[in-house]
């Protein structure tokens, strides 16, 4: 079994089963100690699971937190891009039409980023990751940005689901003051 951190195939790992009981969405994230604290991956873990209930879905999503070496592996092999980014989704669902809001998806993001990012908008890592991990679940459902119009929409969900969950704004809000605050 290849290292977590070392995605040499898309980073599937199960696939959810249908379910007819209550709506459920399970998230689960794989950070190795080295890139994030077992603390932080656990508020991670929670807060996107509170994210995902928000949004209604039901199924998995698998998240694995990444270097920028990783990162940047990932990104050129299945995307054909070179350098890094800092979340790479991958909807397993194949193409299958998804029953309203059912989740069977593996996330890359990128921590390095995350921590840069993090430092020009004040906020802390987690909230940072949580975001990219929020922006793949809205990629899953069907929203995009890649034009004006639709960028806007998909990052004011964002910000909204955010505040919803305690949080507050992550993408939209400005970066700290020469004061240090936000």
């Amino acid at each position: 079994m290849p290292d977590v951190s070392e995605p040499t195939e898309p980073p599937r790992t199960s696939r959810a089963a249908p379910s007819d009981g209550p709506r459920v969405c399970v998230v689960d994230v794989i950070a190795p100690q080295s890139l994030l604290s077992p603390g932080d991956a656990a508020a991670l873990r929670e807060l996107a699971q509170r994210a995902a209930t928000l949004l209604d879905v039901s199924g998995e999503v698998r998240v694995r937190v990444v270097d920028d070496a990783h990162m940047a592996d990932a990104h050129e092999r299945w995307g054909g891009v070179p350098g890094t980014t800092d979340v790479l989704t991958f909807d397993l669902r194949d193409g299958r039409a998804a029953r309203d809001g059912e989740m069977d998806t593996d996330v890359l993001v990128c921590v390095d980023e995350a921590r840069r990012q993090s430092v020009s908008r004040g906020v802390a890592v987690v909230h940072e990751l949580l975001l990219y991990v929020l922006h793949a679940m809205l990629h899953c459902m069907g929203y995009d940005d890649h034009d004006e119009g639709d960028y806007r929409a998909m990052h004011e969900r964002e910000d909204a689901v955010l505040r919803e969950i305690g949080v507050g704004d992550v993408f939209a809000r400005e970066a700290p003051d020469a004061g240090g605050t936000p």
